[in-house]
């Protein structure tokens, strides 16, 4: 497209330039461009991710991909639909089974869901599924928007800002051509050694280095086929694969059910990374396994488990950071994808509302009021899940076929089977994250449950996720939400559409008004809830308030108390 012209005349201009092509960066385009908001990606790689990376996606990723309307794509990518999720555990992977967490297949989870109450009332299930697929699907659907340019092979050489915006130089990394972009603000989504942030002298704050017996130090992943594998182990088929012994701790993902395997081990001490060949990643593998199953390395790299990183800042003037830019975990509970999946959704909508004239630029301030303290909340969940894998070692004895192997093997089996519980059902955390004391969130006084890994419950009060309910017809409520802001009204008491209308009409935001039973009123204790575009309740009240919903709407869409939106009171507004 550049071929032949001069930089002076290679000048694109976008509202958004995202420097990074992985999760947060494509789910950006992906809410940007459905907004009707241009944007230009840039990514060093030549494409979407090869090597599969992470394994799992939590239900609330799978709740916003349900918002884009391909949730049922990406339950389809990866494993079988009849493939279980089970989390395992083994001495080796051809040895003695420990322990398993069982966890259900795609297409069960699909049904399952519309039975779940409780910490699970959900829109979607969780998806074990590699990254891999998921940036495929990103990638594919974000090309098919207008206004959105995606080009991988490019990398970002330097940029400028002003009060008007953004002029980043991009740099062709195949023939070394040079254009620039003209944009309203810079997202750096460019991963752990992100130019972005070191342009903006911000630095990650947290817990580094971790020296665990598992899951803390220098790690080997080996992306690899093993057609024989499932033959050749007496087990039933599992998910993840984890290896426990004193000899070669591992975990292992199964890609895509048939040969594929994603196989992550500690290096142990003496073993120099610098020196291992694919010969002795197989052979990693294969010790794994307690037998020489053969298997091609696809490819290998080692990595450092124990980071619990949050940078210091999350934005600076019309630059952004997001995903492991912003926050780098270890990989322990599947957290750091996910997080950079919310990340891209938070700052989508809000991005897009500045541009499209609808907030004031302030809005934008919340991004990292929000972002950073769930950045810090969900570093800290998986560093404790690390600290109860990493730091349970297995005892000498535990391959032994003795008494003692054998008491070995029931007590490893009872811990890791609590650990996986743990770990795997995580409802408080996918769906506990909350933003109290965002500037655009209205406070009424309440507050919110206890924040507990494995258990969530439901609240409506203002600044977590909105409750989630099946109708009776099979029907997701969320289904009913608008793309954009959505005004729930419940029972006799909703007020007419036309009140409404007008006291959102002058700020030119797309409320959507949905009345729902009076039986629905209790799961929102309110009349009235204002869902963000997002799903988080930015306010509930009153039918007797509906005349402030103007007010209550310039306060979520950042015009703030001064701009006329009331404050928050205990008595709602």
């Amino acid at each position: 497209m550049l071929v032949g012209r001069s930089l002076l005349e290679t000048r694109l201009t976008a509202s958004v330039l995202i420097v990074g092509g992985g999760p947060c960066g494509l789910m950006l385009a992906n809410e940007l461009g459905r907004r009707g908001v241009s944007a230009i990606l840039v990514d060093e790689k030549p494409g979407t991710a090869f090597n599969p990376q992470a394994n799992a996606t939590q239900a609330r990723s799978m709740e916003h991909y349900r918002r884009l309307g391909f949730a049922d794509e990406i339950r389809r990518e990866g494993l079988p639909a009849d493939y279980p999720t089970d989390v395992a555990y083994f001495t080796r992977y051809t040895g003695y089974e420990l322990a398993r967490f069982a966890l259900p297949s795609s297409s069960r989870a699909s049904e399952l869901i519309k039975g779940m109450s409780g910490s699970w009332s959900a829109a979607e299930l969780p998806h074990r599924v590699s990254q891999k697929y998921v940036e495929a699907v990103l990638r594919g659907h974000a090309e098919r928007l207008p206004g959105m340019q995606l080009n991988y092979g490019h990398r970002l050489v330097g940029y400028t800002e002003n009060d008007d915006g953004i002029v980043g130089e991009i740099e062709c990394l195949d023939d070394g051509r040079r254009f620039q972009v003209r944009a309203d603000f810079l997202v750096g989504a460019d991963g752990p050694r992100s130019a972005v942030r070191q342009s903006l002298g911000i630095v990650y704050g947290g817990e580094t280095g971790t020296q665990r017996d598992f899951m803390g130090g220098r790690m080997l992943a080996v992306y690899l086929r093993a057609p024989e594998f499932y033959a050749s182990i007496p087990h039933a088929k599992a998910w993840m694969y984890n290896c426990f012994n004193g000899d070669r701790r591992a975990f292992m993902a199964s890609v895509n059910g048939r040969d594929e395997f994603a196989f992550h081990t500690q290096l142990r001490p003496g073993e120099d990374e610098s020196a291992i060949t694919v010969n002795e990643a197989k052979a990693a593998f294969q010790r794994a396994c307690g037998a020489p199953i053969e298997c091609e390395v696809l490819s290998f790299v080692t990595w450092t488990a124990g980071h619990a990183l949050v940078a210091n800042g999350m934005q600076r003037g019309r630059v952004f950071l997001g995903g492991d830019a912003a926050h780098l975990f270890t990989p322990t509970g599947g957290l750091g994808y996910n997080t950079a999946i919310e990340d891209a959704v938070n700052l989508g909508w809000k991005l897009a509302s500045v541009v499209k004239g609808v907030s004031p630029v302030s809005l934008l301030d919340s991004y990292e009021v929000e972002r950073r303290p769930v950045a810090l909340r969900n570093t800290d969940y998986a560093r404790r899940f690390a600290d109860s894998l990493g730091l349970f070692a297995p005892a000498p004895d535990i391959e032994d076929a003795t008494d003692e192997g054998n008491e070995a093997r029931r007590t490893a089996g009872v811990y890791l089977e609590q650990h996986a519980r743990a770990e795997f059902n995580i409802p408080g955390v996918t769906f506990g994250g909350r933003y109290d004391g965002s500037p655009i969130i209205v406070s009424d006084g309440s507050r919110p449950p206890p924040d507990a890994a494995n258990v969530y419950i439901p609240s409506a009060c203002p600044g977590g996720r909105a409750p989630h309910a099946w109708l009776e017809d099979g029907v997701s409520l969320y289904d009913l939400f608008g793309f954009e802001w959505t005004l729930l009204q419940f029972g006799e008491a909703a007020p007419a559409p036309a009140a409404v209308a007008d006291g959102v009409r002058a700020l030119g935001a797309d409320v959507k008004l949905v009345k729902l039973p009076g039986s629905l009123r209790e799961l929102y204790d309110a009349d009235l809830a204002l869902i963000r575009p997002d799903q988080i309740v930015a306010w509930r009240g009153s039918a007797s308030q509906v005349g402030t919903i103007g007010h209550v709407l310039a306060r979520a869409l950042g015009h703030g108390a001064s701009d006329g939106a009331p404050a928050a009171s205990a008595g709602g507004v």
